[in-house]
C-alpha cells in the first residue's frame, strides 16, 4: 500500500481538476475522497493476504474491481438524489467511490484485466507470487513501512508526500486568513 502515494496523489488530480471544473468542489468532499483513494487496499489487503491468505494469495480482490467502484458510485447517486430532494446533499459515499476509482487508476489495474472485470472474466482472482501469507506477510510490510529505500514505487510516495504539505500548508494559511478577518 501507497499511503502517501494514493492520498495525495488523488488529492492532487482532485484539487487540479477542480481548478478547471468548479462545480466538482461541491459534489466531493475532500476528507472521503482521502479515504476512498485507501479503501480498496483496507478492504482487500486484510482479506486476501492475511485472513485469507490460503485461499486468495493477493491484496487484488473484490475491492481492486471495477464492479466495485462503480457499486459504490451508484449508491453514492442513489443518496445524493435522495437527499437533494431535502436541499441537504450527500456526498460521503460518491466521494469514496471517486477516490476508489482513482486508487484502481493509480495501481494500473488495466493491466490485470481478470482482476478489475470481475466477474466478467472468470470467478478466480490471480494470485500473487509472494514468499510469505498471512501474519508474515504483515510483519513484512511493517518492516518495509519503516526502511527508506528509492524505487520505482517512491515517485508516487515522494510526490504524494508533496502534495499533502502543498494542501496542509494552503489549509493553514487560507484558515489563519479567515480567523483574521472575523475578528475584526
Amino acid at each position: 500500500m501507497l499511503l502517501f502515494g494514493h492520498i495525495g496523489v488523488t488529492l492532487g488530480i482532485f484539487f487540479g481538476l477542480g481548478i478547471f471544473i468548479p462545480r466538482l468542489r461541491t459534489i466531493i468532499d475532500p476528507k472521503y475522497l482521502a479515504v476512498g483513494a485507501l479503501l480498496p487496499d483496507l478492504i482487500d489487503k486484510p482479506i486476501g493476504m492475511i485472513i485469507f491468505a490460503s485461499t486468495f494469495s493477493s491484496g487484488r480482490i473484490i475491492a481492486h474491481t471495477l464492479l466495485f467502484s462503480l457499486s459504490l458510485f451508484l449508491a453514492g447517486l442513489y443518496i445524493y438524489k435522495k437527499k437533494s430532494d431535502i436541499n441537504k446533499s450527500d456526498i460521503k459515499v460518491l466521494s469514496l467511490a471517486s477516490g476508489s476509482f482513482f486508487h484502481l487508476l493509480e495501481d494500473h489495474m488495466w493491466a490485470s484485466p481478470k482482476t478489475l472485470l470481475w466477474p466478467l472474466l472468470g470467478l478466480e482472482f490471480p494470485r500473487t507470487h509472494i514468499d510469505s501469507t498471512g501474519i508474515e506477510y504483515l510483519i513484512k510490510m511493517l518492516e518495509k513501512s519503516f526502511t527508506f529505500h528509492l524505487s520505482r514505487s517512491s515517485v508516487p510516495e515522494i510526490l504524494g508526500i508533496g502534495v499533502i504539505v502543498i494542501l496542509t500548508l494552503y489549509w493553514l494559511i487560507k484558515g489563519f486568513g479567515q480567523n483574521k478577518y472575523k475578528d475584526e
